[in-house]
């Protein structure tokens, strides 16, 4: 047995791995296993090299776990080494044998290498006392060997009896990391990282039934079934994104879908990345029915390299407003510290990014272009990405220009253009230009929005998270004008060539202004008088556009929090010309009045979900004394 000493220019190297290079301890599982699965492809790739003559069959890797004895075992049959070997990509740190390797074999397949992360062995000794290497090469003639260490530099390293090629690293599980010899844990982490490995990755056993060899029947005469354990295979080793296009179903689809996502519904629509050139990249890419909270969507695209989880984390690769899509992207090119936890800003990052975005526009356009009426039955689903899309990446925007859509209350949709045509000659301001009149809720607006209609306007639904700043920007880039119909009365917010005559004197409506300010919050409300038309409401709650956009962005962290609350300021609008101010007004009473006054108020505030609690039981306790 001969003893030694790593090369390496500390005291302990481990204890800086585990501190600065693995942020998640879990690592070492997905690092070791990954490295098992760089064995096997490596056998395979100089067996195909004619440098190998032996089977390359049933490659796999085991994980094999023994609580008694408080080991992990990762066991390979793939390349082994030598005592050579292991001298030189175990003990000289500073040399990866997997670089190497890819150098030799970069013009024969060398893409399907993991290992090429460098320090992922030494992983092991986050959770480990003592870590044992027992490996065998594949090179004719060769010894097995043992290697040994207890984390400091010194090892310990000989030959032993071992009967089949391969690799089996041995962990020793430290008294603080026996959360690892829990089956359930283990079982957990092998699920997040190896779920689709490319070798099969075996962990335990499973039961299944078949057919009694023997023939014996049950009752009903059907071959009686008896359980037989079976090798736990935990992975997927042909997920649909290594598949061409061409050779998934609709259905395939979905079905990948749900086995990244269980328990989900059904996603809209899918897009197929495939690229070679300049970077590689696969990935299928989903677009789910979105929640009301669009937060808790992220982190639902899962990053890969040759099939090994990195990170769910995903936005220095996928552009910001697309991490609200669902799927997995693979890539290796994207490159990755040693933990494998952080990603890199470089050019190939940006490339990327830059190759998502365009795809994921392509793909919209063509669907609005093959088929609209298809396009806008999922609008209501998608438009809240493309609004995303739009504020926040301009190459995006330029092309959603064309398949961005606007939606009415009579469920009809229009694009930029088509909506600038159809309202120019009939929504215009005393500037000319053109008012986008919209609401945000079709039910608290039922009243305005048909007297909207009832004027000849068209009206818009805005009822997106995102809307509030989506108008401001679709306000420059299309020199119109959006105005809430709650804003302002219909009249003001669209020109009127004819002045409406009021039926209250100037002396009259200062007379009355009073008895409607007595019975509303002045802090809150501004009482003004204005000559609509006879057949618009009595009084109206208005406010303005400004304020309460400003509130929205606000309430959505639009950098508005530096100007501090804005208050929250109504208009009380008192139509002059309709019969029931002028009854008012009238009105000897004075009791009556005032009770005439708090109902024609209340019933503007109930129109517009602001009368509660003891105000709205008045309302109604006033409202049967006067139909009694």
């Amino acid at each position: 047995m001969e003893k030694g000493t790593i090369n390496i220019q500390t005291e302990n190297i481990f204890p800086i791995i585990k501190k600065f290079l693995y942020s998640d301890t879990e690592i070492f599982v997905r690092e070791l296993v990954s490295n098992a699965v760089d064995a096997t492809q490596k056998l395979k790739t100089i067996a195909a090299a004619g440098e190998y003559k032996g089977s390359v069959e049933n490659l796999k890797v085991e994980v094999i776990l023994d609580k008694e004895n408080k080991t992990i075992t990762i066991r390979d049959n793939g390349i082994g080494m030598t005592s050579e070997e292991v001298h030189k990509y175990i003990n000289e740190i500073a040399f990866s044998g997997a670089t190497e390797f890819a150098e030799k074999y970069k013009d024969k397949d060398a893409n399907s290498i993991i290992g090429h992360f460098g320090l992922g062995f030494y992983s092991a000794f986050m959770v480990s006392d003592k870590v044992q290497i027992q490996t065998l090469s594949h090179k004719e003639g060769s010894k097995a060997v043992q290697w040994e260490s207890d984390g400091s530099p010194e090892y310990t390293i000989g030959e032993i009896e071992k009967e089949t090629r391969g690799t089996d690293i041995i962990l020793f599980v430290g008294d603080d990391s026996t959360e690892f010899l829990e089956e359930a844990r283990l079982s957990t982490i092998l699920n997040k990282y190896c779920k689709f490995l490319p070798v099969d990755i075996v962990f335990g056993e499973k039961s299944e039934f078949i057919e009694d060899p023997t023939g014996e029947k049950d009752e009903e005469g059907n071959v009686k079934k008896i359980e037989v354990k079976v090798p736990n295979i935990i992975n997927n080793t042909s997920p649909a994104w290594i598949k061409k296009p061409a050779d998934l179903t609709k259905e395939d689809y979905k079905s990948f879908y749900h086995e990244l996502y269980p328990y989900t519904d059904e996603p809209l629509f899918h897009i197929h990345l495939n690229v070679d050139y300049p970077f590689d990249l696969t990935g299928i890419l989903y677009f789910p029915k979105l929640k009301a909270n669009v937060e808790v969507q992220k982190n639902k695209i899962q990053l890969y390299s040759n099939q090994v989880f990195i990170t769910d984390s995903v936005e220095n690769i996928v552009p910001e407003f697309l991490t609200l899509l669902h799927g997995v992207i693979d890539s290796p090119d994207i490159p990755l510290n040693v933990s494998r936890s952080y990603l890199q800003s470089d050019s190939n990052v940006r490339k990327i990014s830059t190759y998502i975005t365009k795809k994921v526009a392509d793909k919209l356009a063509q669907m609005f272009k093959k088929d609209r009426a298809d396009f806008e039955q999922k609008w209501d689903d998608i438009k809240i990405f493309v609004q995303y899309g739009i504020l926040s990446d301009s190459k995006f925007e330029e092309k959603a220009n064309k398949f961005n859509l606007f939606k009415d209350t009579e469920g009809k949709y229009f694009t930029a253009d088509e909506y600038k045509e159809l309202v120019k000659d009939n929504q215009t301001d005393k500037n000319d230009k053109l008012v986008y009149l919209y609401t945000h809720d079709v039910e608290a607006h039922h009243s305005i929005i048909q007297s909207a209609k009832e004027k000849g306007y068209n009206v818009l639904v805005m009822d997106s998270p995102l809307d509030s700043h989506m108008i401001t920007k679709l306000e420059q880039s299309l020199n119109v004008s959006f105005a809430r119909l709650d804003a302002d009365t219909i009249d003001k917010l669209i020109t009127k060539d004819e002045e409406i005559p009021s039926k209250l004197s100037k002396e009259e409506e200062e007379k009355l202004q009073p008895v409607f300010e007595i019975n509303v919050d002045k802090d809150k409300f501004t009482v003004q008088f204005e000559s609509l038309s006879e057949t618009e409401k009595p009084v109206l709650v208005t406010q303005s556009e400004f304020i309460r956009r400003m509130k929205e962005q606000q309430a959505l962290g639009g950098g508005m929090q530096m100007m501090g609350d804005f208050p929250e300021m109504f208009n009380l609008v008192i139509n002059s010309n309709h019969p029931l101010i002028s009854k008012i007004m009238n009105e000897k009473d004075d009791k009556k009045k005032e009770s005439l006054a708090k109902q024609a108020i209340d019933l503007a505030l109930l129109s517009n979900g602001m009368l509660k609690g003891s105000k709205l039981t008045d309302f109604i306790n006033r409202s049967l004394n006067l139909i009694d």
